[in-house]
């Protein structure tokens, strides 16, 4: 047994050595977003997709390519609009004929059939488009004219979205919010690292970085991360906060007066798995009650809704989720 142990520790030392070299790679080109990038790189050591939100120009999509790049994914992008259609993403069938005069239909794979998806403003596509890429995120597989297609693995869909410019967009429905691990806010960055920025973009010579991970690395480590132990203070953690954010907790008046609806056990799974994966990444062997408290947040705001009378004394989902995690522990 302890032998086994013994080997676990050194597989967890080996990965968290090769995904810090990761960290550093892409904070080598991403400047002043060192949370976002560690709650990107969670995300996908989870095994899981990213909900990016912030205002245009905050290397978002930069961000995208630098970490396929980086961990050595096929990437893809898809510029979400009002007129896409389904088989803009998933793929269509052509009827083709051959020399010999055969009719035959072949399926045109589309951009969706990559490792790393980049969807950027994921919410100016039509609920019918949305749908269609629910299913990829959800099943890892596309059916086109009842037949299944399987997407490469491993697979991880990194949407962007924009909280201006409201005309013309289709609010993502809770199912298909619920099917992103995290919700990763992207602020401004602050006034040193946007020098550095200037500096290292504007000059004859631009940032740039180079591949870290071998292909199936990343797969290792996220059946790694499944493998790392969590107490059960860290467990009780979890679903403490998680029921809490619940209205229909009796015991809980600050979510029955503040939240309309609150998240699913799909949220103790994400939170589960996050927690995991910061321990990994930050070089630790358990995760803690700091992880849960760090990474409430990205994983519970976009799975619950505040009230009228939250929306009413101005309350933001922050605040409440921030309130909730005064009783973790």
């Amino acid at each position: 047994m302890s032998e086994a142990n013994d080997a676990i520790v050194e597989d967890l030392e080996a990965a968290s050595a090769k995904l810090a070299a990761v960290k550093e790679a892409v904070e080598s080109v991403i400047f002043g977003q060192g949370d976002v990038i560690e709650q990107t790189l969670i995300t996908m050591l989870a095994g899981g997709h990213g909900l990016l939100i912030g205002v245009p120009g905050l290397a978002k999509t930069r961000l995208v390519e630098t970490l396929g790049l980086v961990l050595g994914l096929e990437p893809g992008r898809v510029q979400f609009t009002p007129d896409l259609m389904p088989t803009d993403i998933v793929g269509t069938e052509v009827l083709e004929e051959s020399a010999g005069g055969t009719r035959t239909f072949r399926f045109i794979k589309g951009p969706v059939f990559c490792q790393l998806l980049m969807a950027d403003e994921i919410n100016r596509a039509s609920p019918r488009t949305q749908s269609a890429l629910l299913q990829a995120m959800q099943e890892k597989h596309v059916t086109v004219a009842g037949e299944r297609h399987e997407l490469p693995a491993p697979f991880h869909v990194l949407a962007t979205q924009n909280p201006l410019e409201q005309e013309g967009t289709y609010p993502l429905p809770e199912a298909q919010l619920d099917r992103f691990l995290l919700q990763i806010d992207v602020d401004y960055p602050d006034r040193d690292a946007e020098r550095r920025m200037l500096i290292a973009t504007t000059g004859a010579d631009e940032a740039s970085t180079t591949n870290v991970l071998a292909p199936g690395e990343l797969m290792r480590f996220q059946h790694l991360v499944r493998r790392i132990p969590v107490g059960e203070r860290v467990m009780d953690a979890i679903l403490n906060l998680v029921r809490s954010a619940r209205p229909d907790d009796a015991a809980n008046t600050l979510a029955r007066k503040y939240v309309s609806w609150g998240p699913g056990p799909r949220a103790s799974q994400a939170l589960m798995l996050s927690v995991r994966a910061r321990a990994l990444l930050q070089g630790r062997l358990s995760p803690s009650l700091d992880d849960v408290l760090a990474l409430s947040a990205p994983v519970l705001r976009h799975r619950m809704a505040l009230s009228f009378a939250a929306r009413a004394e101005g309350m933001r989902v922050g605040e409440v989720i921030a309130r909730l995690g005064e009783n973790v522990g």
